[in-house]
């Protein structure tokens, strides 16, 4: 029987990966118990995870001893591991006090015991490599992790017959017997003799590729500039997708792209009653009460991003709303909220169109709580960079935007696209590719 020794990280990102080892055992060592426990009164996931984790142990610890060990539903079985350090002989390099080391003996110590059948589950990568580097099996948790391999971008090509791809262009549409796309998801379609390309979207209900609406004049005086912001500006501006994720590097238009169609969509089409902006004020959860003033002062550093997008737009010349007074009279009229996710627990949000920026820094679970709140008339739409991450608990794989990327893509309520031109500037530009 194999025996999968887990880290407290693991079981702070998924509490439930005690159960993610049928047939095994998994051993859980004290330490990783003591170090859990003082997460527990954080107002935030990790907190929620370190409360749920002690539940589940608490549970478990009924159907008998968890010294001895506990056999679960499974077929596994759960274990808590008491290290002696007084008969502990471990290398001079291993300092007890560190809480990684004390996994590492702990490791050590049963991998001695069993050596062919020993495995460290860790996120800690540092961790990864010293255990390694000692001869012991170790792995990340993937659990639930979408493959950054084959990361769903939203664009497919499809290689056609010059006369399909004449028809195509004459009719708008085509019916297609690949099923290999997902819902909403963009395709290029190729002319294999004349090597013309047309940009379409695939609709789930009825199979078909119709051409994408463009929008030669602009939007709110913004008008595309590559393939792809015109993908994403015929996403958001489709009333029957619910949801819009704009995945791509800093400088690629998302923020932009989104608060420019939201001022649309509101000012000039009346679809929506406000536009409600957020996005994460790491580290999620904690008061902001050290700020100064109210709710809207506390959030002016957080938001400043947002507001440069928003007096951009508001000033610029080619905008119907450059005399507008600028952004801060979308405020002064209430026509823009700003939300601090901290407190969208147990709200409904209906008739908005709802910007999260940044949310490659929030958990599954918190993402979750947010498009829950979601209500009858709103547009959601999820910007940031997978790879651009801020908080230590989540990576490009487990961040809650990744997450809703890969879950959503068969849903027609949902559209996505990855932005990989810049158009913020050629330095910009530069920067995200080189540094």
């Amino acid at each position: 029987m194999n025996r999968f020794i887990l880290d407290a990280n693991v079981l702070l990102y998924e509490p439930d990966c005690i159960f993610a080892y049928p047939d095994a055992h998994v051993i859980i060592p004290i330490s990783v118990i003591e170090e859990i426990d003082r997460f527990k009164k954080e107002f935030n996931e990790v907190g929620r995870n370190a409360r749920l984790v002690s539940q589940i142990l608490d549970k478990i610890r009924m159907d008998g001893s968890l010294t001895e060990g506990i056999q679960l539903e499974n077929g596994g079985l759960l274990s808590v591991f008491i290290m002696e350090e007084t008969t502990v002989q471990l290398p001079a390099f291993i300092n007890l006090a560190k809480s990684s080391n004390r996994v590492l003996a702990a490791t050590m110590l049963i991998h001695r015991q069993y050596p062919d059948q020993t495995v460290l589950v860790t996120n800690d990568i540092n961790l990864r490599v010293r255990v390694s580097a000692l001869g012991i099996d170790v792995i990340a948790y993937e659990e639930k992790r979408p493959n950054l391999e084959k990361f769903y971008e939203g664009i497919a090509t499809l290689k056609v017959d010059e006369r399909k791809f004449q028809s195509l262009l004459a009719s708008g549409e085509q019916i297609t017997t690949t099923t290999d796309f997902h819902a909403n998801q963009s395709v290029q379609v190729q002319s294999l003799e004349s090597k013309e390309s047309e940009v379409c979207r695939y609709h789930l209900e009825n199979g078909k590729l119709s051409t994408i609406d463009r929008f030669p004049d602009g939007i709110w005086g913004i008008k595309s500039r590559n393939m792809e912001q015109e993908i994403a500006l015929d996403l958001l501006m489709d009333e029957s997708i619910h949801i819009v994720i704009l995945a791509g590097k800093a400088g690629t238009g998302k923020t932009l792209l989104a608060l420019a169609v939201a001022l649309e969509l509101m000012l000039s089409a009346n679809r929506y009653q406000k536009i409600l902006v957020s996005r994460p004020i790491f580290p999620m959860g904690r008061d902001m009460g050290y700020l100064p003033g109210d709710i809207e002062k506390k959030m002016e550093p957080w938001m400043q991003p947002i507001f440069d997008n928003l007096e951009f737009l508001s000033t610029n010349h080619s905008s119907p709303g450059s005399k507008t007074g600028g952004y801060q009279r979308l405020l002064d009229m209430g026509l823009v909220e700003l939300e601090p996710l901290t407190y969208i627990r147990g709200r409904s949000i209906p008739h908005r169109f709802m910007i999260v920026d940044e949310a490659q820094n929030l958990t599954p679970h918190e993402l979750k709580t947010i498009v829950t709140r979601v209500g009858a008339g709103t547009k959601l739409v999820l910007t940031g960079d997978p790879y651009q991450i801020d908080n230590p608990y989540v990576d490009a794989g487990s961040n809650g935007l990744s997450h809703v990327i890969e879950k959503f893509q068969n849903y027609s309520l949902s559209g996505h696209v990855n932005l990989i031109h810049g158009v913020r500037s050629r330095l910009a530009e530069l920067a995200s590719n080189v540094l």
